[in-house]
């Protein structure tokens, strides 16, 4: 709950800085239903800083298991209710991609939290995902029917987020969604994906959004992730 009390706080602040920088409009629909106010504050950030870099772009909040989807140009496309890993946790265990399923345990079946470059790819299976970390296997993609104790579509169709974690940590999306929104806009170019924290704080996900104030200055310039972070496989 202290971790959540400071991702709120900070997301506020994200908001008015953004506002009071250069009285920036917001880049999409300031009303959008069921929005938490973290992904909210992260939505204005991207717009004020142009951190898209002129590429589609969605938000995942994992704990409504719910995701955004933006056009280039920062106007909502969708949104929709997502699958997510089993496991509450917000990085991937090191070496995760390269071991069988069989050998995943329970506790690193997690959905990593941070700012992704999604590219188009295929999976082992010959089926078309959307890489969100490449070396450690996850990836958006079509929701599977699964084993038939999974009940993913069932899962999906649902009121309620507790039900949503099912997955080894890949984000499994509506087939309809995945076709007519994630499909028709990342597959040229590819975009980024932001998936907010649920165990940690917001500058472990996102530690370039903690200098926000110094670059009030650089709104037109895309602001630079982390070197170390993996932006295509």
């Amino acid at each position: 709950m202290q971790n959540a009390n400071r991702t709120t706080g900070l997301a506020c602040c994200l908001t008015a800085a953004c506002l009071c920088a250069g009285a920036a409009q917001p880049v999409a629909p300031s009303s959008e239903p069921s929005m938490p106010v973290t992904a909210a504050g992260l939505r204005d950030w991207i717009g004020q800083m142009k951190d898209n870099r002129g590429l589609p772009y969605l938000i995942i909040d994992k704990r409504s298991a719910r995701m955004w989807i933006y056009d280039r140009s920062g106007q909502l496309v969708e949104s929709s209710a997502v699958l997510l890993g089993s496991a509450i946790g917000d990085d991937s265990v090191p070496g995760i991609g390269a071991r069988p399923l069989a050998q995943i345990k329970p506790s690193e079946r997690t959905t990593p939290a941070g700012r992704f470059y999604l590219e188009k790819g295929t999976n082992s299976e010959g089926e078309g995902v959307f890489w969100v970390d490449y070396d450690a296997a996850v990836s958006l993609h079509r929701v599977r029917p699964g084993a038939p104790g999974d009940r993913r579509l069932q899962r999906l169709a649902s009121a309620t987020a507790s039900d949503n974690r099912i997955s080894y940590g890949c984000v499994n999306v509506p087939i309809a969604v995945f076709n007519r929104s994630v499909h028709a806009l990342f597959q040229q170019r590819g975009g980024y994906a932001y998936i907010l924290p649920e165990n940690s704080n917001i500058q472990h996900a996102f530690p370039f959004l903690t200098p926000l104030a110094r670059r009030q200055d650089s709104k037109a310039k895309p602001a630079q992730p982390p070197p170390s972070w993996k932006l295509s496989p």
